[in-house]
């Protein structure tokens, strides 16, 4: 098994998660005001990535600009991956290649602890990231145990570039917010990701 054949059902039974639904659970979190390079790239892209329609035109050009701002707005402290091969147990199933990867490192040239956000990219359905973005999470929380770095809380999203769904995992405990935000939103958004950066949602 890999990352990729997870459901939201098998990854919840395979791992003895406590499954919390919440509306709202990121609500509160202040925007973030976006750069006019991203407010620019994003008014010239959506429309053509939508048009195009695949996962590969929403990932490269709605997810990728909004993940890089958010290493700009942290002053290139924190790193992003995209396309990787994340393999940490085999033996469960954690395995395979994650779309986008941010850690607390600045090291950009591998992946170094702690993990702390994963951000999954689908082409129309949300819910079709949901157990590979978990699957993942779960993973990031094994590395970054293994590697020392235990942090309180491991964050993913599932996306289409337009819309986004933000889910925390808590050691077993999954809280997945039920509402989701609208790229049209992206202040919001890019506030919801800062504060995962923070360990503040």
């Amino acid at each position: 098994m890999a990352y990729s054949n997870f459901t939201l059902q098998t990854v919840e039974k395979e791992f003895e998660l406590e499954f919390l639904e919440h509306a709202g659970i990121f609500a509160d979190i202040e925007p973030v005001e976006l750069s006019a390079e991203l407010t620019k790239a994003l008014a010239r892209n959506v429309p053509l990535a939508t048009t195009i329609n695949t996962e590969k035109a929403r990932s490269e050009m709605i997810v990728s600009p909004v993940l890089v701002e958010l290493r700009e707005q942290f002053d290139r402290k924190i790193s992003l991956f995209s396309g990787i091969d994340f393999n940490v147990d085999a033996e469960s199933g954690l395995t395979g290649v994650c779309d986008f990867l941010v850690s607390l490192s600045p090291r950009q040239s591998y992946v170094e602890a702690p993990i702390i956000t994963l951000v999954e990219a689908k082409n129309l359905d949300l819910k079709l990231g949901l157990g590979q973005c978990v699957a993942e999470m779960l993973a990031a929380q094994r590395f970054n145990a293994e590697e020392g770095n235990d942090i309180p809380h491991v964050y993913g999203a599932s996306t289409t570039g337009v819309e986004w769904q933000f889910l925390k995992l808590a050691e077993k405990c999954l809280h997945v917010d039920i509402a989701t935000y609208q790229i049209a939103q992206c202040d919001k958004i890019l506030g919801i990701l800062s504060s995962m950066v923070a360990q503040k949602a």
